[in-house]
């Protein structure tokens, strides 16, 4: 879930949540969840034969010899592919069920439904070097020799969508969508190759109210199926304070999208991994030690004291805290700068 509003470093908005009964994980960006989907069959086994014994047997597991003889019964796999899940009834009712909250909470908020095709153009994810996603694509070439490939996340084709029409479209716009995306990653527990995720998003306005708008549709939802603020904090932070941060300790602009990246493994490996990639990237010892000591902050008071009490990107997150106490969730809203 992010606002699209403004070209500026966007707030970035991490969710942690507890597991309910089937693995969901909520992130309010990218991810809502290890929901996956129901892979289907399809005519895969319509075809059948006449096993020897007068039974029927199906054609896509049985071989049979040449003139009549003995039939042979190959082994099938009946897993679905490595990363994948099936759902059965019970699971899809639990599926529709978090979907139905989803989709009743953004209509709530004002937010209208949109889809797009799970197979892209794969420049479409062709980013930077050193971002994640561009190594696990599902991609391929088709007949025509396009290259194409499923969709690891939402936001590109979105951007394609409102661009294509962007001269037709009064702004702003307020759109959400639940995909399917999928990422040849290694598999983890709750993180498949395969994933639903809620999506949110707000174009065509300044300031923070879209970020304030989109939070307090995130807290709806989890009051709405019994969650507290005891059980789920919202990460809240801003590209803003790591631009400064790096600024200060001398590191070129060029170089501020890979250390972004760095950063942000920050939830997925122990610091101190985090800090040998950043040396190994270039950045002093001193200077990776004191950035990571800078982003373990979570209280205003010794982020201004690290950060300079007229910090601009302080002012910002201390704004968007403003906001959420109007709104009346901002004790869902842990400071995390990283």
């Amino acid at each position: 879930m992010r606002a699209a509003s403004r070209p500026a470093p966007q707030l970035q908005i991490a969710m942690l949540a507890i597991m309910p009964t089937a693995p969901v994980a909520l992130h309010a960006s990218v991810w809502s969840g290890a929901v996956r989907r129901s892979t289907r069959c399809g005519h895969c086994m319509s075809a059948s034969t006449e096993a020897p014994t007068g039974g029927r047997a199906s054609a896509a597991v049985t071989q049979g010899g040449k003139g009549g003889g003995r039939a042979r019964t190959a082994p099938m796999d009946l897993n679905p592919p490595r990363g994948t899940r099936d759902f059965y009834p019970d699971e899809m009712a639990l599926r529709n069920w978090l979907f139905g909250h989803w989709r009743r909470v953004a209509a709530l908020h004002g937010f209208e439904e949109y889809d797009a095709p799970v197979l892209e153009n794969e420049e479409l994810y062709i980013r930077k070097a050193g971002e994640d996603v561009s190594q696990q694509l599902y991609n391929m070439e088709d007949r025509s020799g396009r290259r194409l490939s499923l969709r690891p996340e939402m936001t590109p084709s979105l951007a394609r969508m409102v661009l294509a029409k962007r001269n037709a479209m009064p702004l702003p716009l307020k759109w959400f969508a639940v995909p399917q995306c999928w990422r040849y990653e290694r598999t983890t527990r709750g993180r498949r190759r395969e994933h639903y995720q809620w999506n949110m998003d707000v174009w065509g306005i300044d300031g923070l109210t879209a970020e304030a708008e989109l939070l307090s549709a995130s807290v709806s939802f989890m009051r709405s199926v019994g969650l507290t603020a005891a059980e789920v904090g919202i990460k809240v932070s801003t590209r803003s304070v790591l631009a400064e941060l790096l600024s200060k300790l001398g590191v070129p602009d060029e170089r501020f999208a890979a250390t972004c990246v760095l950063v942000d493994k920050l939830d997925k490996m122990p610091a101190a991994e985090v800090r040998g990639a950043l040396v190994e990237s270039g950045l002093p010892a001193e200077s990776a030690d004191t950035l990571l000591k800078a982003l373990a902050v979570t209280d205003f008071g010794v982020l201004r004291e690290v950060m300079g009490h007229d910090s601009p990107a302080v002012r910002e997150l201390e704004s968007l805290f403003e906001l959420a106490e109007a709104y009346g969730y901002n004790e869902w809203l842990p400071l995390d700068p990283s």
